[in-house]
Formats: structure tokens, C-alpha cells, sequence
């Protein structure tokens, strides 16, 4: 399953049902679970432990230092989950910081040149298409939608269901449920498509809809506004969770789109 051209460090741990593909390198820290298919010229290397059933495709390179200035060659690394797509010439950067871990969760579609640099925390079920680069330490929480040659500013936060439009540019926090676009990326509406393909109801989604009119289209500051959600919906766990986001921004929410 290991093709005579490939490099595979004895020390790596690799199960015996891992294939790896021509001149692909694998370095001695690296730990490979069942299942998982390695393409030709994939270069694995540092601290890293890739789970079940992946599919990395030709060119990836995972684990490799960070681009960072602050990295001074300590132990850290990468963790990736299960069942996840990593297509060609992605990147995924290792941690900076002692014991610190870049993270991958699972069913992940990982597009060709998407860049997930260090002490990234990515979530599940999330698809990050062609060219989109996640700087260090950047959040992205389950079932998020990362479009085509974005770029997301170093400590954002990418809240639950959320969408950003391609060729954006984000440098504060994006709620969860809210799409965002534009090149200095705004808020301008609901994912509503991406809602009912996962499953929320139509109430589910009015409700949303109205969190996201009192937050940005109201004349409510940021305290009034949370406020009045809280009011309104005491007991919808959407509410709660777009308010905890909110609370809990260190970069700040981006702004809505005067559109």
C-alpha cells in the first residue's frame, strides 16, 4: 500500500491499511490512521496525527513549520479528525507554541490551495473552497462555508453555519447563520439556503431572521440589541447561541452592509 517511491519514516506510526502514493514524504513524528489515502508528492511531516479514512491529495503538505516569526523549532503540531477531503496543494501549518496543536475536526472538504496556517481551530462539516487562506489562530466553527480566495485576518472567529463570499476579506468576527461579502466583508443577510439544507424549519429560520433585523438593521447599540433578542426568544437556543458569540467577540462583529 506504500508505493516504492514514497518516504515513510520508520519511526511514523502508519496503519497497514494506509496507502501513500509516488514520491510522497512522511517524517517521524507522524501518526496515520486506518483507511486514509495519501496521494504522490504529499510531504506529512512534525507532530502530526491524521485519523480515519482521509483522502490528502497530490501536493498537500500538513505539518510543516508555521510562517511565523514567533516559532523557535518547540514541540507542536497538527491534529486532523476523520472522513475528511484535502485536495491538491493545500496547506496545513503546525502550531507555534510548546505542546500547542493547529486542529482539523471531521467530514471536512478542504479545497486546492486553501491555506490553514497555524494554531487554526477548524470544526466539522465545513467546506473551505479553492485559495481561501485562514491566517494563525483563526476559529472556524461546524458546517461553516469558506468561498473561493478569501481571506480571513489572524484571531476571526467564523461562528456556526455562516458563509462568506468569495473574493472577501474578513478581519472581525462573523456570527453564526449570517452570510458576509464584499472585499471588506459586511453582513448582508441570513445563509438561508445553507439553513434548510441542514435541516432547521421554517420557524427555526424566521426566528433567525428576526435575530439578525434586531442586530443589524435595528437602531439598537450592541448591548440593546442582545437585550431585545434575549427578550424576544428566551428559550430558542439560536438566540442564545448568536448572543454568546456576540458576548464572547474579542475582534469585534463585522458591520452590515448599507445595502
Amino acid at each position: 500500500m506504500i508505493h516504492e517511491t514514497a518516504i515513510v519514516d520508520k519511526r511514523a506510526e502508519i496503519d497497514p491499511s494506509v496507502e501513500i502514493g509516488p514520491y510522497s514524504i512522511i517524517g517521524p513524528g507522524v501518526k496515520i490512521g486506518k483507511g486514509t489515502k495519501i496521494g504522490s508528492s504529499v510531504r506529512i511531516e512534525g507532530e502530526t496525527i491524521i485519523g480515519e479514512n482521509n483522502k490528502i491529495f497530490h501536493g498537500a503538505t500538513i505539518g510543516l513549520d508555521p510562517q511565523d516569526y514567533a516559532f523557535k523549532r518547540e514541540k507542536s503540531g497538527v491534529i486532523i479528525g476523520n472522513n475528511n477531503i484535502i485536495r491538491e496543494y493545500a496547506s496545513i501549518h503546525r502550531a507555534t507554541g510548546e505542546g500547542n496543536y493547529t486542529i482539523v475536526g471531521d467530514n471536512n472538504f478542504i479545497m486546492a490551495y486553501a491555506h490553514i496556517a497555524h494554531n487554526c481551530h477548524v470544526g466539522s462539516n465545513i467546506i473551505i473552497v479553492n485559495a481561501a487562506q485562514l491566517a494563525g489562530h483563526v476559529i472556524v466553527e461546524d458546517f461553516a462555508y469558506i468561498s473561493g480566495l478569501v481571506g480571513v485576518h489572524q484571531f476571526v472567529r467564523i461562528g456556526r453555519y455562516s458563509l462568506i463570499g468569495a473574493n472577501s476579506k474578513l478581519v472581525q468576527d462573523l456570527p453564526p447563520f449570517v452570510i458576509a461579502q464584499g472585499v471588506s466583508a459586511k453582513a448582508t443577510g441570513i445563509n438561508i439556503v445553507g439553513l434548510k439544507r441542514k435541516g432547521f424549519t421554517l420557524d427555526r429560520i424566521k426566528v433567525i431572521k428576526e435575530i439578525y433585523r434586531i442586530f443589524f438593521r435595528s437602531n439598537l447599540n450592541t448591548s440593546e440589541a442582545l437585550e431585545e433578542i434575549m427578550r424576544q426568544f428566551p428559550d430558542s437556543p439560536d438566540a442564545q447561541e448568536f448572543v454568546e458569540f456576540v458576548k464572547n467577540s474579542k475582534r469585534g462583529v463585522l458591520k452590515k452592509s448599507e445595502r
